[in-house]
């Protein structure tokens, strides 16, 4: 088992550094000849010509404020709402309801991914169910959850899991079967079975898809949460504070509680950027 473990994980490591170094060089060689440009200056580039258009509109006055809001009342907004609490206090709401969402949906996912992908009888059994459940909206299924569990964060936090625990399972089982049979016939030669085998060769190996998926998945779980709101018709996430503020056409508040979920969904993406560089550190 000792042997076992030391050598494969060397091997992999050196078959991930290999694949790694041929596909920089290889986009290192296709950006040749093109001049290059601080790309991290893109996004505030679009960001400042959006916010000059938006402003430009306004300022027109031929869009009425109550389909546009001005960038400024926009920002005085978003400046009262974090002052007095508002945003903070619906916004830790809406974090805890994706992210336990999220979390059951990665320990439900995982080993239902992997049982899919080894077993053929399961996938046969449980594949069609999995289809069926993926084409109804979550919109659909967050009321019969609300009506059978009742108001609170436990229907909402289903929602999310619905709505990314079909992602996670697809990738789980692409990552598992896409796994090059000649690896595991080789672990196999050198005494790896079960969990040695899981531990040290599938999970490294279909990691990177599963990645993938937990990357949109994380950030989509903000969406699940957010129909859960809509629906349960709470006063509380900010789901519910973009119905207040649709209900009082306030529309200043609800651009900024939009600008709040944006920087909540960066800010989700960037931790998942942070689990990747991780994995690359322990793994390869």
């Amino acid at each position: 088992m000792g042997a076992f473990s030391s050598r494969a994980v060397t091997k992999l490591r050196h078959a991930a550094r290999g694949h790694e170094r041929a596909t920089h060089d290889k986009r290192r060689s296709a950006r040749r000849g093109i001049v290059q440009f601080p790309v991290t200056l893109l996004p505030w580039i679009v960001g400042l010509i959006v916010l000059a258009v938006w402003y430009l509109v306004t300022m027109s006055g031929r869009v009425n404020a109550l389909i546009l809001p001005a960038p400024g009342d926009v920002f005085s907004s978003l400046m009262g709402g974090l002052s007095s609490g508002i945003y903070l206090k619906n916004t830790l709401v809406t974090v805890q309801e994706s992210v336990f969402g999220f979390l059951l949906a990665v320990a439900v996912a995982l080993p239902l991914g992997y049982g899919l992908a080894k077993s053929r009888l399961l996938a046969i059994t449980f594949q069609p169910y999995l289809a069926a459940g993926q084409a109804i909206p979550a919109i659909v299924i967050a009321p019969l959850l609300i009506l059978w569990l009742g108001y609170g964060m436990l229907p909402i936090m289903l929602v999310c899991t619905l709505v990314v625990l079909f992602l996670l399972i697809i990738n789980t089982i692409f990552g598992v079967q896409s796994i090059d049979p000649a690896l595991t016939d080789a672990a196999r030669v050198e005494g790896a079975a079960g969990w040695s085998m899981l531990a040290h060769i599938e999970f490294p190996l279909a990691l990177p898809a599963i990645l993938a998926a937990i990357r949109t998945g994380f950030t989509l779980s903000i969406t699940g949460a957010l129909v859960g709101e809509f629906v349960g018709g709470g006063d509380q996430g900010l789901g519910a504070l973009i119905l207040i503020a649709k209900n009082q056409y306030n529309m200043p508040l609800m651009f900024s509680t939009l600008v709040v979920l944006g920087i909540l969904a960066a800010v989700y993406y960037g931790l998942t950027w942070l689990l990747v560089r991780l994995a690359n550190a322990i793994y390869y």
